[in-house]
């Protein structure tokens, strides 16, 4: 029975926030605490003539601490009393007032908890009501931090982002960055469903297992039949598998990484550029956009930026095709674009030299 009630509450959702240290916390009711009992004693001590103390004499600053201190925690001994009409009416528009907000300090603990769940439960069904066209990425490990730090360097907002991810920790960190996280297993689709991946516009697979990307994958697929589907594996045999699966898109972890150690050793420079666009905005990026309508109909070659390939219906076409030699509405061009900073490339002593 619990198991059921679980499974239909469905996986925790984090959302951004920013969390209090307990000590902050203690010290802050403390400090306001403080606050409220000495302001007590103050108008108490102003309007002093106004009291009798059953032990005769005037009111002294202990007095007044002493009457402020049993007042506020309601415990009232009654051995110190207003008696006139003004002493009377400041008990009751400030000291009364006082009394109550020193009491909900006390437990404010209760309070606090009651509101940030109250708070938690509002934004959390103010987020489910709004998202839409956002992000997947099904895996926070190595691979999902880097393909999230690709796209908010590309532009996309955090708020369009949703980790999915089994380790309740590794999801808090992801929350903390200031992404939504969804705790649970990918390849469960009440859990996707918690991510609205059937409202999501691309989905990234980014699991540390190539079964498990094939689960997601199918998962995914089943509940958003239109949405973009980015995975990876790490053997390339299993790249059918996704494909099959539904991924529009499959990177070969694996594999990639010995090509680049292939062309590292035998061609460095070519290494060390490819390594550079694999990191946004480093230097030298690749970037895919619309043809412009000044450049249709003359070729890949005149635009203003190097082009690489063009993408057209669907497939992509290097620059020296000669369906590149006239663009048409509708292409899109892969372009390179530098930030144009000087780059330093390491030569076989050791030193450095600008790049050309």
């Amino acid at each position: 029975m619990k198991a059921d009630e679980d499974a239909a509450a469905g996986p925790p959702v984090l959302l951004p926030s920013t969390r209090t240290g307990p000590v902050s916390a203690v010290l802050k009711r403390v400090g306001i605490a403080l606050l409220l009992l000495f302001s007590v004693v103050g108008v108490v001590y102003a309007g002093r003539s106004g009291y009798r103390d059953s032990a005769g004499g005037p009111l002294s600053p202990l007095d007044c601490l002493y009457y402020a201190t049993v007042t506020v925690s309601t415990t009232g001994y009654g051995d110190i009393t207003p008696v006139s009409a003004s002493a009377r009416l400041v008990n009751i528009v400030f000291v009364t007032p006082v009394r109550v907000l020193f009491l909900i300090v006390l437990v404010g603990t209760t309070l606090e908890v009651l509101a940030e769940r109250t708070r938690a439960d509002w934004r959390l069904s103010r987020w489910r009501a709004r998202v839409r066209d956002h992000i997947v990425v099904a895996g926070y490990g190595t691979k999902g931090r880097s393909a999230i730090k690709t796209l908010l360097t590309t532009g996309v907002h955090r708020d369009d982002i949703v980790v999915v991810d089994p380790d309740p920790r590794i999801v808090a960190e992801a929350a903390e960055a200031g992404l939504v996280g969804i705790v649970g297993d990918a390849t469960r689709s009440s859990v996707l469903r918690q991510a609205a991946v059937d409202r999501a516009r691309v989905v990234v697979v980014a699991s540390a297992r190539d079964d498990t990307s094939v689960l997601i994958t199918l998962t995914a697929r089943q509940l958003n039949p239109d949405a973009k589907i980015q995975a990876s594996v790490r053997e390339s045999e299993n790249v059918p598998l996704l494909r099959q699966s539904g991924a529009d898109h499959v990177i070969t972890s694996s594999e990639a990484a010995g090509r680049l150690l292939g062309v590292s050793t035998s061609q460095p420079y070519v290494s060390e550029i490819i390594e550079e666009l694999l990191v946004q905005g480093s230097g030298l990026d690749l970037v895919e956009r619309d043809v412009r309508p000044e450049e249709v109909g003359g070729p890949a070659s005149a635009v203003g930026e190097p082009a690489i390939a063009v993408v057209r219906d669907g497939r992509t076409l290097p620059y020296d095709d000669a369906a590149c030699a006239r663009l048409e509405p509708g292409d899109r061009l892969i372009v390179a674009r530098s930030s144009r900073r000087v780059r330093h490339t390491p030569g076989k002593d050791g030193g450095g030299r600008p790049a050309s």
